[in-house]
């Protein structure tokens, strides 16, 4: 519903050029995941999922440029059984 389109990029990869002092912080369920957003527009841009550990999700919809993107579904209702099709490659949908 948020409208958030997952990219996972590697942490070496990614690098936060402004506005790490306006970010907030949130964690639920497990405590794993860390959510982040703009504390002053609400937007959520990228995060720490706990599905991908070493890697940041950022929203694609937040991007300037527009990437050309495969889309993978990732059952978050039934996260771990959606995790474990994930790690052996097969549909997480």
């Amino acid at each position: 519903m948020t409208g958030f389109m997952h990219v996972m990029v590697p942490h070496h990869q990614f690098r936060l050029e402004s506005g790490d002092d306006k970010l907030t912080s949130y964690r639920f369920g497990s405590g794993a995941a860390e959510h982040l957003f703009c504390s002053v527009c609400g937007v959520k841009s990228f995060y720490q999922p706990r599905s991908h550990p070493e890697a940041w999700s950022v929203n694609a919809n937040c991007l300037d440029q527009p990437l050309d993107l495969a889309i993978e579904h990732f059952d978050g209702r039934n996260w771990e059984r959606a995790k474990a099709a994930l790690d052996e490659g097969g549909d997480a949908g």
